[in-house]
């Protein structure tokens, strides 16, 4: 019988493959936690905490001196159930898969894997801080690209599954100026992904449609942090997230958006591991949007990473220097004011956490349901035959959670939009 393949297994399965196929971004981040899920049998709601790698600091001596042992981890929870509804008629069903597979699966997963990657995205760039080009009016360079590979180098991230996604507008000046690099016969076993380009200065790179624009907020004035104990100086081992800061003297009812980078005085990076300083202000990612009012008041800004100065805390990831403690430390955002910024995304694939889980089966319940895995993205397909049309209603669903797992190997280039031509 023609129709004899398409089976409800077989169809699931090809529209999981076709989903994990269509997006640039999640197909390239982390995605060994759907195993964690799959242990406690995950529904909507549920929560697992992402653990990260402990840090400790190296004593240059022969006396015994003791460190507590910091267990870190960051929430990853699966509240996302996304889907498409879709009819067809039995004569569908005796199509060949390829056939059923353009005419049917492809165009509704196709806006299934679209909806998926741009409500990523938009989760995932507003938890990343570091940023090149955001001061500037060019477009992407390879310079601005090799930048941004230096950026994840000195974060330590390792130099193997990185990947570069770009805006279709960086994607012209960025071939434009890299002309001839992509033609590796190495990299033609990559070309059955949408939108993926080749492998050049250490990165995979790829078009991407969905890439998010960020528009700066309006923030004016003198604005200076409120407090001279802001962020985390204990000498101890300790690990916040995020940190609170405390701001005054903006500009009345100027705002600061969620997603803007901002910068302290004084307040310098360091080495990861040798905790030196590396001579850049550290910057910061916000997480919330804030209208400052008035100008007197202090208003809570809350931004990542957590602001860790103490020296000898394993986690220290920046240092005062110039500056007595945090008061009246000069905020500054990168980039213009109110101004829309196009961006690109660099990052190595630990930098987020992208899981989909089993559904719950409904066949118990009389469904004719089907759930099914292609390379770690999981789908349910559930049908019924609707006799009075001859017309088989069927809908797709997604169960997904995305997370940031170490966002510091992870950087925006920002670009003004209103300037390219």
């Amino acid at each position: 019988m023609a129709n004899s393949i398409l089976t409800n297994t077989v169809i699931t399965r090809e529209a999981a493959r076709i989903l994990h196929q269509e997006g640039t971004f999640f197909s390239n981040v982390n995605r060994e936690y759907r195993s964690e899920f799959a242990k406690q049998g995950a529904k909507a709601g549920t929560t697992i905490g992402m653990r990260l790698p402990a840090k400790y600091t190296v004593r240059t001596n022969a006396t015994y001196s003791g460190q507590d042992h910091v267990e870190r981890s960051t929430p990853l929870a699966v509240l996302s159930q996304y889907g498409v509804d879709v009819s067809f008629t039995t004569a569908d069903r005796t199509l060949s898969l390829d056939d059923f597979g353009k005419r049917v699966l492809r165009p509704a997963i196709k806006q299934l894997a679209s909806k998926i990657e741009y409500d990523a995205l938009n989760l995932a760039y507003k938890r990343v801080w570091n940023t090149v080009n955001g001061t500037t009016n060019s477009v992407l360079t390879y310079r601005y690209f090799q930048k941004a590979g230096q950026k994840l180098t000195d974060a330590l991230a390792p130099v193997a599954d990185r990947t570069a996604i770009m805006s279709p507008s960086s994607v012209v000046e960025f071939l434009d100026a890299t002309k001839g690099l992509f033609a590796a016969n190495s990299n033609l076993n990559e070309q059955f992904r949408e939108g993926m380009m080749g492998r050049t200065g250490g990165f995979d790179v790829g078009e991407n449609t969905l890439l998010p624009s960020h528009s700066t907020g309006s923030l004016a004035g003198t604005p200076l942090t409120n407090g001279t104990t802001l962020g985390t100086s204990t000498t101890a081992n300790s690990w916040v997230s995020q940190t609170d800061l405390s701001v005054d003297g903006a500009t009345s009812s100027t705002t600061i958006a969620a997603g803007d980078v901002i910068t302290l005085s004084g307040v310098y990076e360091v080495h990861p591991e040798s905790k030196q300083n590396t001579g850049r202000l550290q910057q910061f990612v916000v997480q919330s949007a804030v209208t400052l009012t008035t100008t007197a008041t202090a208003y809570t800004v809350t931004v990542k990473p957590g602001l860790m100065y103490g020296s000898g805390n394993a986690f220290q990831n920046t240092v005062l220097s110039g500056v007595a403690n945090t008061d009246n430390l000069t905020v500054t955002r990168i980039g213009a004011a109110s101004t829309a910024f196009g961006q690109d995304l660099f990052f190595h694939q630990d930098a987020f956490a992208f899981v989909t889980v089993d559904l719950e089966d409904m066949s118990p319940y009389g469904a004719n349901c089907t759930r099914a895995t292609s390379d770690s993205v999981s789908m349910r397909f559930i049908q019924q035959y609707d006799a009075s049309v001859d017309v088989v209603r069927a809908r797709l669903d997604v169960l997904w959670g995305f997370a940031e797992l170490l966002p510091e190997l992870a950087v925006r280039h920002l670009y003004q939009q209103n300037l390219i031509v």
